[in-house]
């Protein structure tokens, strides 16, 4: 299951990031009035494009960090940016070399980077919350989840 859960997700990161436009006219149209309203409004005028698409390469590498726990570990949390780090430089040098419609940009492996670390401190986070050992008898197997 998780290896069918990881490779979804990475063809749909695939599939964002590698085809030479990332969204349609349509969406393209709809991304710019809804920029141009925020940016009529002295409350939201900060909504830009770059702070837009900076935030949509931080939530797209999220998933990333949950899986790169669930394949490790939480002991193995460390490999969950180096992970993002590998796999935002894989995507950008592939654009680089093979796309010439689209700009690789060093932010967005920064951003890809930081998705990736937000999805292994959520797990980090919910493993310490959620999964506690029962004192009186210590860790158990009904107390451990997959990902320790």
């Amino acid at each position: 299951m998780l290896t069918a859960l990881t490779a979804g997700y990475l063809w749909a990161v695939g599939w964002m990031t590698l085809r030479a436009r990332p969204y349609g006219a349509d969406i393209a149209n709809g991304l710019d009035r809804l920029l141009q309203w925020f940016a009529q409004h002295s409350s939201t005028a900060w909504i830009t494009f770059d702070r837009v698409e900076f935030a949509s390469n931080v939530v797209m590498f999220v998933p990333l960090g949950v899986l790169a726990v669930l394949w490790f570990g939480v002991r193995g949390w460390w490999t969950a940016p180096v992970v993002g780090l590998l796999v935002s430089g894989a995507i950008e040098s592939a654009q680089a070399l093979l796309l010439s419609s689209r700009v690789p940009d060093v932010r967005d492996i920064v951003a890809n980077t930081a998705g990736a670390t937000l999805g292994m401190l959520f797990m980090r986070c919910w493993r310490s919350c959620c999964c506690r050992e029962d004192p009186d008898r210590g860790p158990s197997e009904t107390h451990r989840i997959a990902i320790g």
